[in-house]
């Protein structure tokens, strides 16, 4: 099934929509450090293998347990050599930059620098109007948990169309867009919904959270998360791309189906990507590595004070997937072993998911370096956490 970054139900609602109910079910078994790290990771490994197997170009992972560390790499990471993946590789991490700038917010509020509670005009005077937009009546939880009812500026049909597809992603693949010009993509189109009303995920939240962070700082967003997040927890493989184009190495090349309508089995090569077209809602480059010790010392209380951490875990149902529930920058996800954590991110080229459990001492993280077929997510996910065999269709 060809499965290209559609404007965003996430990477998970994605495999979760390609597969029957019966893929989420499962042998009762308890979630966490004795499932899949007792059996050494046989199943994850071979369901990783039966999704290049399937068509993805390649599989970076790591996973880490009581037992300890464990890595993978299948398949290739560079098609016009044949250069395998690494288990070392970096890559777009897309959404799941959202964690860390809720982590910032959240940081802020603890030290009483803002209140998640006030309404985003406090902070962003002017920025969120017109078409029925207002930035008086949305507040900055109702960003995070992506309530505020705000238009997805990537699901813009003429935005979309340029910047994910065909000839005009190759033509716009290096143009430098600014926050304004995405913000303003979204309120062109009015809100969904009124704030509150329900749960629905727009990377607009996501951006003008970015920007409720440099705002509060006074400084750019980037330095905030490398100044509390990337440097105290030595993330050597995490950085912000700035207007760069380039993946900093060790790294796979990205692929996309960008002409999937009318050349399905066309491939390209998109690993060349201006990151100012992500900033703030997409642009961390981050490896498997790294994104586990993130997560790890998220959920284990080593970067929030306990009641951030509470408002963190506190969620909201996404009523287009039941299954799922969102948080303030992470998502639960009941699979028929229990309940696990998550935050995943796709961007041209790339899909990555890092699940954890609840205290974050079991953890996987892995990237595909190719966008058009999440199918093979859930059963990973399903390995993993609830020890369930691989199979192949």
């Amino acid at each position: 099934m060809t499965m290209r970054n559609r404007p965003r139900a996430g990477v998970v609602a994605l495999a979760a929509v390609a597969l029957t109910a019966t893929v989420l079910t499962g042998p009762a078994r308890a979630s966490g450090d004795t499932a899949a790290g007792a059996a050494g990771h046989q199943n994850t490994q071979a369901a990783i293998e039966a999704a290049v197997a399937a068509g993805v170009p390649g599989v970076s992972a790591e996973a880490r347990d009581s037992a300890g560390v464990w890595k993978s790499a299948v398949g290739v990471g560079n098609r016009a050599t044949g250069a395998p993946r690494g288990k070392s590789d970096r890559f777009r991490t897309g959404s799941i930059t959202d964690t860390f700038v809720a982590t910032v917010l959240l940081q802020m509020e603890a030290e009483r620098k803002l209140s998640l509670d006030d309404p985003v005009e406090r902070y962003l005077p002017g920025v969120v109007g017109g078409n029925g937009n207002d930035g008086g009546a949305i507040t900055v939880r109702q960003l995070l948990n992506h309530t505020s009812g705000l238009f997805d500026y990537l699901a813009d049909v003429s935005y979309y169309q340029t910047y994910t597809m065909g000839d005009s992603f190759l033509a716009h693949r290096y143009d430098t867009l600014t926050a304004q010009q995405r913000l303003q993509v979204a309120f062109s189109h009015a809100p969904l919904f009124q704030p509150g009303a329900r749960h629905a995920f727009s990377h607009t939240n996501d951006l003008l959270a970015a920007l409720i962070v440099q705002k509060v700082a006074g400084r750019p967003y980037e330095d905030e998360v490398r100044r509390r997040i990337i440097g105290p927890l030595e993330l050597k493989a995490t950085s912000n791309p700035g207007t760069s184009s380039e993946l900093p190495r060790p790294s796979s090349r990205g692929y996309s189906k960008l002409f999937y309508d009318t050349q399905p089995d066309r491939i390209d090569d998109v690993t060349d990507l201006n990151g100012s077209q992500n900033w703030g809602d997409g642009d961390i480059i981050s490896s498997a590595h790294d994104l586990n010790l993130f997560y790890r010392a998220l959920m284990g209380g080593k970067l929030l004070p306990a009641q951030q951490l509470k408002e963190l875990k506190t969620t909201v149902v996404n009523p287009d997937l039941p299954i799922t529930s969102y948080g303030l920058g992470v998502e639960k996800l009941t699979l028929g072993c229990g309940d696990i954590w998550y935050h995943d991110g796709g961007v041209v080229g790339s899909l990555t998911l890092a699940a954890f459990t609840e205290d974050g001492r079991h953890q996987l993280t892995f990237n595909y370096n190719g966008d058009w077929d999440a199918s093979g997510i859930v059963p990973i996910l399903n390995a993993e956490f609830c020890g369930q065999p691989s199979t192949s269709g």
